[in-house]
């Protein structure tokens, strides 16, 4: 399965679960989460979520590129908006979420990071928007920074592509709190457990209020999006950005099987 669901008291813990491909998102990782989320939502044992990536690699390491590789021009429409209602079902969430970034957090990661409500992390993860390095154009992943961080910082990111450290980020303001490495699930489970105990119908009103604030940016930028990401699909960039890091992944592969 590409999402592990697993409750912990009152907190429901939504592992994405592809570490072979350092819990990549492809279409089931996609379908798998959108459904586990709704199904914490509407559950009234649940209080709060965490949401986590198998293994210590990676939290998730962006869109699956063979996936993406793979999308035909005349699909890019369904393709982001089945990648817009994933962002949509963390936004949705009536209860309190948490991040807990066990590793990488990159791209489409990042994105569904910056919808939870906290972020905890540790020093050494790497975290990022690194779109234009895919030949992609960073659309949602800059809206959602505009919530965190200044244009400044936003365009840093945004156009250089680069991944930060924990530290870093957290410096920025995009990572809440940096533990050990080995105390980010514990602490993120503490965090979401104090969120569970606050009174359910408080928590529900005050993040609806958040998310019609940020609603019409958000919407505006997912709209664009299809637009945009057309014109780069149009261009050949994007695949031929990706057919080369898939190449590289493969010689690197082989290389390791050899040895």
């Amino acid at each position: 399965m590409s999402v592990v669901s697993e409750r912990h008291g009152a907190v429901e813990v939504i592992t994405l679960s592809r570490p072979e491909r350092m819990n990549a998102v492809n279409g089931a990782l996609r379908d798998g989460l959108i459904a586990a989320l709704r199904a914490a939502n509407d559950d009234p044992q649940v209080g709060a979520i965490v949401l986590t990536g198998a293994g210590d690699r990676a939290f998730c390491a962006g869109q699956d590129l063979e996936e993406s590789r793979a999308v035909a021009h005349a699909d890019l429409p369904r393709w982001l908006s089945h990648q817009r209602a994933m962002y949509q079902a963390v936004r949705d969430l009536d209860k309190g979420c948490v991040a807990a970034l066990n590793g990488v957090a990159a791209g489409a990661g990042f994105q569904l990071a910056l919808c939870a409500d906290l972020r905890i992390g540790h020093a050494g993860i790497r975290i990022g928007q690194p779109e234009l390095k895919a030949g992609l154009a960073s659309i949602v992943g800059s809206y959602l920074m505009t919530l965190h961080v200044g244009l400044s910082v936003n365009t840093q990111l945004s156009l250089a592509g680069d991944l930060i450290t924990g530290t870093e980020a957290h410096r920025l303001t995009l990572i809440n709190e940096l533990v050990a490495p080995e105390a980010v699930l514990e602490t993120a489970l503490a965090r979401a457990e104090a969120m569970a105990a606050l009174p359910r119908t408080a928590m529900r009103v005050s993040k609806a209020r958040f998310r019609s604030l940020t609603q019409p940016g958000f919407d505006a930028a997912c709209d664009a999006a299809v637009g945009l990401q057309m014109e780069c699909y149009a261009s050949g960039e994007p695949q031929a950005a990706q057919e080369a890091f898939l190449a590289r992944r493969t010689r690197k592969e082989l290389t390791g099987k050899t040895q």
